[in-house]
């Protein structure tokens, strides 16, 4: 297993893995190429990938506001989960972050998700029920 940081060559199989992962994606907003590269080009080394040859079957996607940092996008092929590669994903964006100074981070789980929040509270992630999420988005693609 290689993990490493994707370019934009890798965004096609970015695609077929999140596909695979049944993490929803948004081609033609957020999740664009164009989109990808320009946030690849501001955050070189937030985009993570998990190799097993030449297939990726893993990632995550670190960002920040400066101050606290996000794991995003973790995605895993279901042939390969429960073998710690989402922990290792998430040990490899959290050494991205403090790379940058950002040692608070947040990760996003939907609650139907009991197998991610496991791994979370294990790895020291602690569920604050107090927060509220909200979103407001500009339109359907984002």
């Amino acid at each position: 297993m290689k993990i490493r940081k994707l370019t934009i060559k890798d965004y096609p199989e970015l695609i077929r893995l999140w596909d695979r992962a049944r993490l929803p994606a948004k081609p033609k907003g957020r999740d664009s190429k164009a989109h990808i590269a320009k946030e690849m080009a501001c955050n070189p080394g937030f985009f993570i990938g998990a190799f097993e040859k030449d297939m990726m079957v893993g990632t995550i996607i670190a960002s920040h506001d400066g101050r606290k940092g996000w794991l995003n996008r973790i995605a895993v092929d279901p042939d390969y989960r429960r073998q710690g590669l989402a922990k290792i994903l998430t040990v490899a964006g959290e050494k991205a972050l403090r790379k940058r100074g950002i040692r608070i981070f947040g990760l996003l789980i939907h609650e139907y998700n009991a197998a991610s929040l496991k791994l979370a509270q294990k790895m020291g992630y602690k569920v604050h029920n107090d927060i509220l999420y909200l979103t407001k988005r500009n339109g359907d693609h984002i």
